[in-house]
């Protein structure tokens, strides 16, 4: 119970590991805003997981300033503070890198990039008005510092996420704000299993993973709340990588076929 008394807000918070993070913060004692551009999804969610009390709905596109900055609004309106800031709203086109479209890089950047970039803003300046602090967590990936040319676009944008944990960490350092960032690998979530694992097989992914198996959700989710927690006041600007020891590797491991 180490979120007792913290409020949160999740984007992407409807599925995958914005969902599990939600349910672990949730068991930590914190009170959740999940948000998502799915808003039915997003109320069966908040029906799965707690009550009116404890989870409030919020439907946004994290893409437009605007929207992002009325989620935070309600989120104070709705439970009086905010405490934590999880920017995971995201999503990836697997692709051949000749074959991006200028609508294709802007969609992407604009969701992933430009949304942790709203989020983590508008956040900032709710915690800084609170005068409390808060922890700011960001949601990479290993593509961030691996060449992959067929999620050119998400790899582009977790790159640019990295900076993004780094620089405001620095800029809201004297505010005792904290600003990390989480870098899943392989993670069994509906985005994964469709166009990554669809595009690639689950024996290729599988050959670059020493563990040698998907990550759950709930394993990411178990390092947010670590990373939201006190016991990581000492952490920022930091991204920590859940990845089955993917980046370590760097190549692919012998085919066992």
């Amino acid at each position: 119970m180490r979120l007792v008394g913290k409020i949160a807000v999740i984007t992407g918070g409807s599925r995958g590991i914005g969902r599990a993070t939600a349910e672990r913060f949730l068991a930590e004692g914190a009170k959740v805003v999940i948000a998502s551009v799915d808003e039915a999804r997003l109320h069966e969610t908040a029906r799965e997981i707690g009550t009116p009390e404890t989870v409030l709905v919020v439907a946004t596109d994290v893409g437009k300033k605007d929207q992002v900055e009325a989620l935070i609004a309600k989120a104070v309106e709705k439970f009086g503070r905010l405490d934590i800031m999880v920017n995971n709203a995201g999503i990836a086109m697997v692709q051949d890198f000749l074959s991006v479209t200028k609508e294709d890089y802007d969609k992407v950047l604009g969701i992933n990039l430009e949304g942790a970039f709203w989020g983590t803003q508008a956040a900032a300046r709710q915690m800084i008005s609170q005068g409390e602090g808060g922890v700011i967590i960001n949601m990479s990936s290993i593509n961030s510092g691996l060449a992959n040319p067929n999620v050119a676009t998400y790899a582009i944008s977790k790159g640019g996420m990295n900076q993004i944990t780094g620089t405001a960490a620095v800029a809201f350092a004297p505010h005792g704000i904290r600003v990390v960032g989480v870098g899943p690998g392989t993670i069994d979530t509906e985005m994964v299993r469709g166009d990554f694992v669809s595009s690639a097989g689950d024996r290729v992914i599988l050959s670059r993973t020493p563990l040698g198996r998907y990550g759950r959700a709930e394993e990411v989710a178990s390092v947010v709340a670590f990373l939201a927690s006190d016991d990581a006041s000492y952490i920022t600007g930091e991204t920590i990588y859940p990845d089955g020891g993917r980046r370590v590797l760097n190549y692919v491991m012998p085919d066992k076929e």
